[in-house]
């Protein structure tokens, strides 16, 4: 079997590619891949790491408003297109997946000109328009949110799958998790993450909340700062006047976030798609603050899908500060029975067999393909 991957600008669309691609080679070891991403994403970085063949297309979005760069987008689109269709025939893939972002447009659209079969995974409750844009032309759309299938009225087939990431994540061992942050295991973890490059609002919410941490002395609290922000965070703690708690733990990033995930009894995160398949893979009590700098803002849809099912807390950036994020931390971390029934909404939003789901409709397309190849249908 022979798969393209497409997807990227942010690991959200970049992992969940490679969680279906781990999915298919343990299913299928034979399965041979080639990755097709932007020259500008974060997938130039993460991709060569997973050791699949990796190209790229000169791409890049559509502005909401009237521009002349627009122009220059539709012909960067349409050389995508030709750049995209030479990859294909040279590869001869069975099947086309893409996971968003602006590159999947050209590759996708070239595979549906080609005839070869093509599903698209989207994240988000609210999809993006290259999603929107490409689920007319596709074999199967999957989608990471159950109810939101309707959001795509011209497609042939939507399927709810959930995020693939979900199912890399659930693979995670707890005790692995204490072990990288040289804690006890079974000490109680709160984990605090604005995504790799950090949110400035939650960390200046943080920031304004250390000094009550005395208040939980049994809780170890993991604050990762993100790498812009890092040494702006330790400078002001190191220059506070009052001492940085011993319950707190500040770093940068962390390289193996499902681990930790793992061990932690509650997340305080933005409301990225990907992440909270692996938070709700996990079954994690959540407090949510999504970030408001978003097309369509669907964090907030995605967060308040987790919210209105009693797995997570959502605190707006506008009204977020210390003492807020606070209250909600206690509100949670006191109450053993609301932390519990937090945890088993949690849970059962959790798709961990959802790389297995989306693998498994891959291989249908691809059987479909070799015998229509074979003039057997």
């Amino acid at each position: 079997m022979r798969v393209v991957l497409t997807g990227g600008g942010t690991g959200g669309h970049i992992y969940p590619a490679l969680a279906i691609a781990e999915q298919l080679k343990t299913d299928r070891p034979d399965t041979e891949f080639l990755y097709i991403g932007g020259q500008r994403g974060l997938e130039n970085s993460i991709v060569p790491q997973s050791e699949i063949p990796f190209e790229t297309l000169d791409i890049t979005g559509f502005k909401r408003s009237l521009s002349a760069d627009n122009i220059k987008t539709v012909l960067r689109f349409m050389k995508g297109v030709q750049v995209a269709s030479g990859l294909l025939e040279k590869f001869k893939p069975d099947v086309v997946v893409g996971t968003g972002g602006y590159v999947c447009g050209p590759v996708v659209y070239a595979a549906h000109k080609l005839r070869i079969p093509t599903l698209i995974h989207e994240q988000n409750a609210i999809p993006g328009l290259t999603n929107r844009f490409l689920s007319r032309y596709v074999s199967t759309v999957a989608v990471s949110f159950d109810g939101t299938q309707d959001q795509f009225p011209k497609a042939r087939r939507v399927m709810y799958s959930g995020n693939p990431r979900a199912t890399t994540v659930h693979r995670a061992k707890a005790s692995e998790g204490f072990q990288l942050l040289g804690l006890p295991e079974g000490t109680p973890i709160v984990l605090i993450v604005g995504g790799s490059i950090g949110a400035k609002a939650i960390n200046e919410a943080v920031m304004d909340m250390v000094t009550d941490l005395v208040r939980m002395p049994n809780v170890h609290f993991v604050y990762v700062t993100g790498k812009r922000y890092y040494e702006e965070a330790k400078r002001g703690l190191d220059e506070a006047p009052w001492v940085t708690p011993a319950n707190l733990h500040v770093l940068p990033y962390i390289e193996r976030m499902p681990e930790v995930l793992a061990a932690s009894m509650l997340v305080i995160s933005r409301a990225g798609a990907s992440f909270l398949a692996e938070v709700t893979s996990l079954g994690i009590p959540a407090v949510l603050i999504p970030s408001p700098n978003v097309t369509n803002n669907h964090q907030e849809v995605n967060a308040r899908a987790l919210e209105d099912d009693g797995a997570a807390i959502v605190i707006t950036e506008s009204e977020l500060d210390g003492d807020k994020l606070l209250e909600a931390v206690e509100a949670v971390i006191g109450d053993e029975y609301l932390r519990q029934r937090m945890a088993e909404c949690s849970s059962k939003l959790g798709k961990p067999d959802s790389a297995s789901v989306i693998s498994a409709e891959l291989r249908k397309l691809s059987v479909r393909a070799q015998a229509i190849r074979r003039g057997a249908l």
